[in-house]
């Protein structure tokens, strides 16, 4: 079929892999602004986050979910059943692999998942800018053995090299469909989940090594306040430990005030207006391996 301006095609396309191959830079690049969280430490995904690209003749649904690991908790369980419960969803599954990385038995995982897919595959070669081209030539025939890709696209997410061309090959693998947002929507989650995840963000950014993935972030109050127009949100974030709490406050609040002075700034781009943010802590022992905790703070199963 020809994509013709009278053709409009559009799809569901998911994108898996190893935590910290760049899947979430890929997806704010493509959608033009940050949706899902970015940090050099690995699993930060934890939902589906579904942005929306449109042109003028397609429009393509990313799904960018948890990277693919071996679950150490209930809330580990939850996102693998998330990231495995996309590759019956979608029409088109992106493996995004790292070329600065060696294939190992992570990558034996995914593709051992891939082959009970049963939509197309698009190898997704990232970070091209870090490596010469000939160890990219390498690193994909070594991937030809493993799987039969229907495309093996390189590109560099975080310098959007050769990006446009990864959307061209998804269209023209997209049948014939609806435009299911509309055009100037980018995300189908609501903005208090993406102010969370932005607050979460910068926790992560600015604690490193101290703070392991025991952070979630709860919006206990969102609201625009008619006299000034300025939007009021109070947050919480949610610790396992009291010594956790201690370094996210900071001494003298330092660190608190940082974080939510570089979530405000996000979070003002995201909604157009500015913004008074509020911060608390709270400490909330062991709550990855709650179902009430998990259910509270936006880990809903049912809805996978």
């Amino acid at each position: 079929m020809n994509n013709q301006a009278n053709v409009f095609k559009s799809g569901f396309v998911s994108i898996i892999g190893r935590p910290n191959v760049g899947k979430s830079t890929l997806i704010n690049h493509v959608i033009g602004q940050k949706i899902a969280i970015m940090s050099d430490k690995a699993q930060t995904t934890r939902n589906k986050i579904q942005g929306v690209y449109t042109s003028n003749d397609s429009q393509i649904v990313f799904i960018d979910t948890p990277g693919i690991h071996k679950p150490k908790h209930k809330l580990g369980d939850f996102m693998m059943k998330v990231a495995q419960n996309t590759l019956r969803e979608v029409d088109l599954v992106l493996y995004v692999i790292d070329a600065t990385e060696r294939f190992g038995p992570g990558e034996e995982y995914i593709i051992e998942r891939l082959k009970e897919a049963s939509a197309k595959v698009f190898l997704v070669i990232n970070k091209i800018d870090q490596i010469e081209p000939e160890k990219v030539m390498r690193v994909i025939d070594e991937y030809h053995t493993k799987y039969p890709f229907e495309e093996v696209i390189p590109i560099s997410a975080l310098e959007g090299n050769n990006v446009p061309t990864l959307l061209e090959q998804i269209t023209k693998y997209l049948d014939e469909g609806p435009q299911y947002y509309p055009s100037d929507q980018v995300t189908d989650h609501p903005e208090r989940f993406v102010v969370a995840e932005l607050i979460r963000e910068k926790v992560l950014h600015l604690t490193r090594e101290e703070i392991p993935h025991s952070v979630a972030v709860n919006i206990e109050q969102m609201k625009k306040r008619e006299s000034n127009e300025t939007v009021y949100i109070g947050a919480t974030v949610i610790v396992e430990r009291s010594s956790q709490k201690g370094i996210i406050i900071g001494k003298h609040g330092s660190m608190l005030k940082e974080v939510g002075k570089r979530a405000r700034a996000d979070i003002e781009s995201l909604l157009g207006s500015k913004v008074f943010l509020e911060l608390w802590v709270k400490v909330q022992k062991d709550w990855r391996n709650k179902a009430s905790h998990l259910q509270e703070y936006g880990f809903k199963e049912d809805e996978y």
